[in-house]
């Protein structure tokens, strides 16, 4: 999760949040070496004493600069089209859930099962345990298996909220009256922490997102402890 001061990405714990780091280092190396080149050029033309009044226009530099930075463009582009590609990719989800934005926590259903469902709300700053965050732990969070495909149906039923685990790489609106679907695959087990990423009144800061992933027998018995209490 997120530290104090921290300058870059939380670490990823999905393949497509892993795609993302990755295309973020290579787009910033681009901004980078461009910065340096522009700035380059700045100081040579300000401390340079030479001058030539004689030229008008030059074809070759005209040419090198339309078309350098189109293949730079060509270079950003591709990656990414091909990551956007990625992140809507849903193939042969082993487990679904749909998750209900409400005014100010949220509720999950697992989808697979007959009656498996709960509310999710923040746990209260004065009754946190040791070591558990604030503003951002839930009363019941959301477990799934480890790398096992999980579509995430997403949904509100008052105002637009945004179902968003920075980790995982999935950031979703939910929209009243239209369901949406993203998947991720957790990479190793944890816990991965998200907010509500849409204002959505006065709580809109109260209402966090817990998704544990643990390995298939962990998951396995959860889900029949909680068959059994319903």
């Amino acid at each position: 999760m997120a530290h104090p001061s921290q300058l870059g990405f939380q670490d990823a714990a999905s393949p497509v949040m892993e795609e993302l780091l990755h295309f973020h280092d290579h787009a910033l190396m681009i901004v980078f070496l461009i910065s340096t080149f522009v700035l380059y050029i700045i100081v040579a033309m300000v401390t340079t004493k030479l001058t030539n009044k004689f030229i008008l226009d030059s074809q070759e530099i005209e040419i090198i600069w339309t078309l350098l930075p189109a293949i730079i463009l060509i270079l950003i582009a591709l990656p990414s089209l091909r990551i956007l590609y990625l992140m809507d990719e849903i193939n042969d989800p082993h487990l679904t859930i749909k998750a209900m934005g409400h005014q100010w926590y949220w509720s999950y259903e697992y989808t697979d099962y007959e009656d498996l469902g709960f509310d999710s709300y923040m746990i209260p700053t004065q009754d946190l345990a040791p070591g558990q965050f604030r503003l951002l732990e839930a009363d019941h969070r959301m477990v799934v298996p480890v790398e096992s495909p999980i579509r995430v149906l997403i949904s509100a039923e008052d105002v637009l909220h945004s179902w968003a685990v920075p980790s995982l790489g999935v950031k979703m609106d939910a929209v009243p009256g239209r369901l949406n679907q993203t998947a991720f695959i957790a990479s190793h087990p944890g816990i991965f922490y998200g907010q509500c990423s849409e204002i959505c009144g006065a709580n809109h800061s109260f209402m966090p997102i817990v998704v544990e992933a643990v390995p298939l027998e962990h998951f396995e018995n959860w889900s029949s402890l909680m068959l059994e209490d319903t």
